[in-house]
């Protein structure tokens, strides 16, 4: 209907009204693809807005040509006029000049059609497109792990044998199907990082990488201590404590023990006066699996902790799903074998 009642505009008032429109738009649109980041669809939306405008300028152009130049000889302009017969002169016959073209109609139709074809056709395969960018199939792609490879590895990995790194753990823990084993099945993780750290209180004598995967609902952690402490000698430390919530158990045929443990929560004041530093506080209850790195349980083990801001945990059978998944894939990197 719109285009009906433009028709009816004089040629004069319409075309330049389509090319200010259609210039304004593309204009627009064109920023907020480029600057706003708003993706490459609208880009094409309005390279076309400015394609057709462009267009219609070229139109507008050759009819103000055509109104400069004089009409086109008539019939009866191009007989040669006789002079008196007193003093004939030559008359040179007038020229025909070329008819000018008009835009051919069924073309712009053409065209038209064309745009609101390959607008459609982005607009409808953006749409079957999933909005992670990945294959059709569904699966969340998950975030890149961020690691310190300008860092140099400290010397408690080198000195221990088959000692793994952050990076490891973090290839093998931010798989796709983490957030399935968790429950969220819908989330994918918005944060993963891995670090070559080392124990606390060993004067950096033993390795502990660390390497963790943020998502909305839960935070998984995932580290290898390489000390001398067992799993049953750990089961037996947790008695002295309170190890209400600590379960025994077998995992991939290693001893394994489940127990839980309150997050620590520190904030600093950064100088933005938002804030004001303070003394540590109790953060939310964290679920940990322990594993021994074998059968034997000769030392050294594998901790795999959840937690949620909400304070809500997953059940038992989800960390032991994570750990059969993740820990068999865990393998030493480039970086681990220098």
């Amino acid at each position: 209907m719109l285009g009906f009642l433009v028709r009816l505009l004089p040629f004069w008032i319409r075309e330049p009204l389509v090319i200010l429109v259609g210039t304004v738009f593309g204009v627009r649109i064109l920023f907020m693809a480029l600057v706003d980041g708003e993706g490459w669809v609208p880009a094409v939306i309005g390279a076309v807005f400015l394609l057709g405008a462009a267009l219609r300028v070229r139109v507008v152009v050759h009819a103000l040509r055509a109104r400069r130049r004089p009409a086109p000889a008539t019939e009866a302009e191009l007989v040669p006029v006789t002079p008196a017969p007193v003093t004939p002169a030559p008359v040179t016959p007038a020229v025909r000049r070329p008819v000018e073209k008009k835009p051919n109609a069924f073309a712009q139709a053409s065209f038209a059609i064309g745009l609101f074809a390959v607008i459609g056709g982005a607009l409808w395969i953006e749409g079957k497109l999933p909005e992670d960018g990945t294959a059709a199939t569904g699966a969340s792609r998950p975030a890149a792990c961020r690691l310190d490879e300008d860092e140099e590895l400290p010397s408690a990995y080198r000195s221990t044998p088959g000692a793994v790194t952050g990076a490891d753990l973090c290839r093998a823990l931010n798989g796709t199907e983490l957030p399935e084993l968790l429950g969220t099945p819908a989330e994918r993780s918005v944060y993963a990082s891995g670090t070559d750290n080392t124990a606390p209180l060993t004067d950096r004598k033993v390795a502990q990488p660390e390497a963790r995967v943020e998502f909305e609902t839960y935070t998984v952690e995932l580290s290898a201590t390489y000390n001398k402490l067992t799993v049953a000698q750990y089961a037996k430390l947790t008695t002295y404590g309170d190890g209400r919530d600590a379960r025994k158990l077998t995992v991939l045929g290693r001893p394994a023990l489940l127990t839980s443990d309150h997050m620590m929560k520190i904030q600093f004041d950064l100088g933005s006066g938002e804030g004001a530093s303070g003394p540590v506080e109790q953060g939310p209850l964290a679920r940990t699996l322990t594993v021994a790195f074998d059968g034997k349980d000769r030392g050294g083990s594998y901790d795999l902790t959840v937690w949620s801001e909400s304070g809500l945990l997953p059940d038992d059978s989800a960390l032991v799903d994570i750990a059969e998944a993740v820990l068999p894939r865990i393998t030493r990197g480039a970086r681990g074998q220098d």
